[in-house]
């Protein structure tokens, strides 16, 4: 995925496979890293396929595929997902408009078989569907202090303010710079470049103005995790929107997408049959654990770590809706490897950021 390895390993990056390449994993001090973020700002790589779609029918023909309808001005973005038949996320997506293509950013991995899919099912519309992930370098900067990083390094334009739009400008080499969504809870940029001037980008939002501390996947999880923020690979594959409490990436009123009267239906009926949920927890559970209530299983958790803000383990699983409900107050528990410990309940987000994740689940 990186297309500045060696700027990485400078600073100290460790890495770990994702879909079969590295990507930096820390950068050691992970603790102290995550609160440098959360309290001023830092900067990571993140993992993006990036797909090209160009011609005269592109919008119609991405609309009537994601779940939440294209933008049509340039500048303009939106968060979205692609719905297999049974309505399960098979991807969620970025769509941002250009002058003359759509620009997507999925899950590093997830973009081949996308591209080629669509490409098969074009036909006679004027489509065509690039992979370009290696054209691009795609950097976070994430912290109470990024809009003054962003400011203090961007040229010949003023960080966007408004969620999931965009402006041009350079830092040191042109940049696309997105107002992102704030998945971790705090302020939140994209900065996109090509990839021959990548590593002069990342330099740049490192060193140069404001400086801003690197960071790795794992800190990222962590930061949305204490947010609140729900993740493809953790808690979006394969589930309904619904269930995910997503409502920020359908349009139920828009045209017909793959999965939509399944999605659909599951909204009429009122309440879906699980819910994502918080908990605190005596003794921090691994990913899979069984959650159960009176000692009934009700639930599991899909992700968990040791919050360097909070200091307690903190995680996120999907249980029975009624759980914590006037029909289910029992005693929760989490399988842990040394038996089972004590949980609750616990609001999301779990930290009040300056920002609230626009994926924070909620429920009607």
């Amino acid at each position: 995925m990186t297309v500045v390895r060696e700027a990485h390993e400078a600073h100290g990056a460790t890495f770990e496979a994702v879909a079969g390449r590295a990507v930096p994993a820390e950068y050691g001090r992970a603790a102290r890293t995550h609160r440098a973020v959360r309290n001023a700002v830092g900067v990571t790589e993140h993992a993006f396929d990036v797909l090209v779609v160009s011609g005269d029918d592109r919008r119609e023909f991405v609309d009537d595929t994601v779940t939440n309808r294209v933008p049509t001005e340039d500048g303009e973005g939106a968060y979205a997902l692609l719905l297999d038949p049974q309505g399960r996320i098979r991807v969620d997506c970025y769509v941002f408009a250009t002058g003359d293509s759509l620009l997507l950013f999925l899950p590093f991995g997830e973009g081949g078989a996308v591209a080629e899919e669509w490409n098969e099912r074009t036909f006679v519309q004027d489509v065509d569907v690039e992979l370009a992930t290696d054209d691009f370098g795609t950097f976070g900067v994430h912290g109470p202090k990024a809009t003054e990083k962003v400011a203090s390094v961007l040229h010949h334009a003023s960080p966007p303010e408004e969620r999931l739009t965009f402006v041009r400008g350079e830092m040191e080499a042109g940049v696309t710079v997105v107002r992102d969504d704030d998945l971790a809870g705090e302020e939140g940029y994209l900065v996109v470049c090509g990839a021959e001037g990548a590593s002069d980008v990342f330099e740049t939002l490192l060193v140069r103005g404001l400086n801003a501390v690197p960071f790795g996947r794992r800190t990222w999880e962590t930061l949305t995790l204490e947010a609140g923020t729900p993740l493809f690979e953790t808690e979006l594959r394969d589930r309904i929107p619904n269930v995910v409490g997503l409502r920020n990436a359908v349009d139920f009123e828009k045209g017909c997408f793959v999965g939509q009267e399944v999605v659909s239906k599951v909204e009429n009926r009122g309440e879906p049959s699980s819910r994502l949920v918080g908990l605190t927890c005596e003794t921090l559970p691994d990913a899979g654990a069984t959650v159960t209530e009176d000692g009934e299983e009700v639930g599991e958790v899909t992700r968990a770590a040791e919050s360097p803000t909070l200091e307690e383990p903190l995680a996120l699983a999907f249980v029975d809706y009624d759980v914590g409900g006037d029909a289910g107050d029992g005693a929760l528990a989490v399988e842990t490897d040394g038996g089972d410990a004590s949980a609750n309940l616990a609001d999301l987000p779990f930290v009040d950021g300056g920002e609230r994740s626009a994926r924070l689940p909620t429920y009607e």
